[in-house]
């Protein structure tokens, strides 16, 4: 896999001691106990429904062309759309790469936690495991992004409490541009026993059946691979590049991140069945599973697409792992109509 230059760290990105680290994708999110993650719960209380409740500022980031094109070559995805600054106003960033400006707001939800009472032990439960997000259109170098983090439903499943975060990120003029909706389960601990559901979940994607016979992608994971996608990316998580931190976390090494195996996904549809066109992408949707260990391999299917009625094509995919376990199931992207 190629990697690009580490980007400028932004005045935006808090230090990297005040980052909280987390289970992020970890094998069998929905079904691990806490204590398979190396967590010690002595006393673990109820998730407060006072998590909806959680005041996350906004966070500002300007993105520049060092960024969008340090991602997509962290991917090893080339596509001309993300790198030929020989086209005026053409470059633009790969589908997934709302992820980044994202994430700040994530981790300073997190910090927020103990302000309700949760312990640092309690939040280290919480896994990725599922993502959504809906793309008004592709983030471009030059904008000045503002995202908003609102924790919109608390529910208790099997494994512990479900908390549905969604992240909003807005243009200078304040048009959105992308709309994620993403699940945790905090493993082991329950809510205090009121569900609050999502008021308005995003909706059902039509034509999501398998059908016909998928194109196959292999792609080659290097040993170095989640490093270089913590920096491109910015986005820093000590289980992913720390091996004292993922052994003390329960993982047998550090892992690759959940969004680096998703994004993968990405790419092999936009080149299956977008005509390499990433402009046409509009939404995104998966289920995080099993880990990625480094150095491996990775599989990915995409299934031919389905045309909707609203004249967008559904395609599905899925990534497995060099075990042929699921890292991402249940892949689904959405893609607008697609002309020669």
């Amino acid at each position: 896999m190629l990697g690009g230059h580490t980007p400028r760290r932004q005045r935006h990105n808090p230090p990297r001691s005040s980052i909280v680290p987390c289970t992020a994708s970890l094998p069998s999110a929905i079904s691990v106990p806490s204590t398979a993650v190396g967590i010690t719960l002595t006393k673990a209380m109820p998730v407060p429904s006072a998590l909806l409740d959680l005041a996350v500022d906004p966070v500002i980031h300007d993105i520049d062309l060092r960024w969008t094109m340090a991602y997509a070559a962290a991917l090893g995805d080339h596509n001309d759309r993300y790198f030929d600054t020989m086209r005026s106003n053409t470059v633009v960033a790969h589908p997934l790469f709302s992820v980044c400006p994202e994430w700040n707001a994530i981790v300073a939800s997190r910090s927020q936690s103990s302000t309700i009472g949760m312990t640092t032990a309690e939040v280290l439960t919480g896994v990725h495991a599922t993502h959504d997000v809906t793309i008004h259109r592709l983030v471009r170098p030059g904008d000045r992004l503002t995202t908003q983090l609102q924790i919109v439903a608390l529910t208790d499943i099997g494994p512990g409490a479900k908390a549905t975060t969604r992240l909003i990120t807005t243009d200078a003029d304040g048009q959105e541009v992308t709309a994620t909706t993403q699940d945790a389960i905090y493993l082991g601990i329950p809510t205090d026993g009121t569900d609050h559901l999502d008021p308005m979940p995003p909706t059902v994607i039509a034509g999501s059946n398998r059908t016909g016979d998928p194109t196959t992608f292999s792609i080659d994971i290097a040993a170095g691979a989640a490093h270089t996608y913590t920096d491109c990316a910015r986005i820093w998580n000590p289980i992913h590049t720390d091996r004292a931190v993922a052994r003390a976390a329960g993982l047998p090494d550090i892992i690759l991140h959940g969004t680096a195996t998703l994004a993968h996904g990405v790419t092999a549809v936009v080149n299956a069945r977008a005509n390499g066109r990433p402009e046409l992408v509009r939404r995104i949707a998966g289920r995080f599973a099993a880990m990625v260990r480094m150095p491996s391999m990775i599989t990915i299917n995409v299934w031919p697409g389905t045309l909707t009625p609203d004249g967008t094509t559904t395609v599905p995919f899925e990534v497995l792992n060099a075990q042929g376990d699921a890292a991402v199931r249940d892949g689904l992207i959405v893609l607008g109509e697609l002309r020669e």
